[in-house]
């Protein structure tokens, strides 16, 4: 990888520039790739520019030294593929949407004075972390890649941050499911460059209590539904999670109220109340499972799923994917949160998040990636693919 001098922002282009060009004059240095690509806002529902300038340099890296790349679009998600007729495939995913700015753009490459990572080089910026860095280790490493011992299908895609409708890794499953077939998928999602596999589902519901209403100077004459949720949240407090082994790797559970909502007016006494509970459950269970535990645990009040997503056995009992474990010397974890592994699992593809950036980082104003961290990262992907 080539060092380039390191800008104090990435952000010198205009509109009119060739952002293809502008990616690819640092196509062998993924750090400062990563500034470029945060560079380029793309919040999601605005992929589009992104999206092109990534054709653009998928498009370059099939004219080079490397194997040709079947390029396939659907919208602002991008598939491009080696056909070497290796017998096995991998797959690598990465988002190019980031959540909404908050003054955290134009990028800045800095030294951090403060925190965990003081003294060490960093891309500041919208994106960096959630995943712009995990979209430059992919890009760098497709441009070096000149022999893997697998075929490879590198996936970029929209809507990650959004409501689930619109994803689009979940809508290329369905309208093309055969675009995203492999033995073993990476998703580059932050994990502090090691291995998280699989993830655990989730499941909302809206737990209703009922009521009688009356006037609050006549409280007897009614039923507080808000008073009636005492029983609900004392369900919730009693409740011990679970921590659950799934192909060796330990998934602890949560149920969580995360939000309660009643009332009519200050004079009102309410005749319901909603409680809003996330539940995130280990893979070793299904969707509707999860939501029969949560009717079991509250048998008396009304229950309403309002939002669920299957969970994600690890699959590190392939070799495929224990040749992945060795090439990176690395001890996996269970992924607690939810990721769009679940959308390969789903399709019988096992999947682990694996990306440089520490998600604690993610979302937040002051969103950061270690220069040296996504440096690491991308080297051992090129070994992964090249090795096995």
């Amino acid at each position: 990888m080539t060092a380039h001098p390191p800008a104090e922002t990435a952000a010198d282009f205009s509109p009119d520039d060739d952002l293809g060009a502008y990616l690819l004059a640092a196509i062998d240095d993924p750090a400062e790739l990563t500034g470029r690509l945060c560079a380029i806002e793309s919040v999601s529902g605005n992929e589009g520019t992104i999206a092109d300038a990534v054709v653009t340099v998928l498009e370059a890296i099939s004219a080079g030294p490397g194997p040709d790349l079947e390029i396939l679009r659907d919208g602002d998600t991008i598939v491009a593929r080696t056909q070497l007729g290796r017998d096995e495939r991998i797959v690598i995913a990465g988002h190019l949407d980031t959540v909404p700015v908050e003054g955290n753009l134009p990028p800045r490459r800095i030294v951090l004075e403060t925190g965990e990572a003081a003294g060490d080089e960093v891309i500041w910026g919208r994106g960096a972390c959630d995943m712009k860095a995990g979209v430059a280790m992919a890009l760098t490493a497709a441009s070096a890649l000149l022999d893997p011992i697998r075929d490879v299908s590198w996936v970029f895609y929209d809507h990650e941050e959004v409501d689930a409708a619109l994803n689009g890794l979940g809508r290329v499953s369905r309208n093309h499911p055969e675009w995203l077939a492999g033995d073993f998928a990476i998703l580059g999602e932050p994990s502090n460059a090691s291995v998280e596999g699989g993830c655990n589902g989730t499941i909302r519901v809206d737990v209703t209590t009922t009521g009688t209403r009356a006037h609050s100077a006549r409280a007897f004459m009614g039923v507080n539904a808000i008073h009636a949720a005492a029983e609900v949240l004392t369900r919730l407090s009693d409740h011990v999670a679970d921590t659950v082994t799934v192909d060796g790797l330990d998934y602890r559970e949560s149920l969580s109220a995360v939000g309660i909502s009643g009332g009519v007016a200050g004079n009102v006494v309410p005749d319901e109340c909603r409680i809003a509970v996330n539940y995130r459950f280990a893979p070793s269970k299904s969707a509707a499972e999860a939501e029969g535990f949560l009717r079991e645990l509250f048998t008396g009040y009304d229950v309403v799923v309002t939002d669920a997503a299957e969970g994600a056995r690890p699959g590190l009992d392939r070799p495929i994917a224990q040749d992945f474990l060795t090439a990176l010397d690395a001890e996996p974890a269970a992924k607690l949160g939810w990721t769009d592994v679940s959308r390969f699992s789903a399709l019988g593809v096992p999947a682990v998040n694996f990306g440089p950036g520490n998600p604690l980082y993610a979302h937040k104003s002051d969103e950061h990636v270690r220069v040296r961290e996504v440096e690491s990262a991308t080297r051992a992907l090129m070994s992964y693919l090249e090795k096995g």
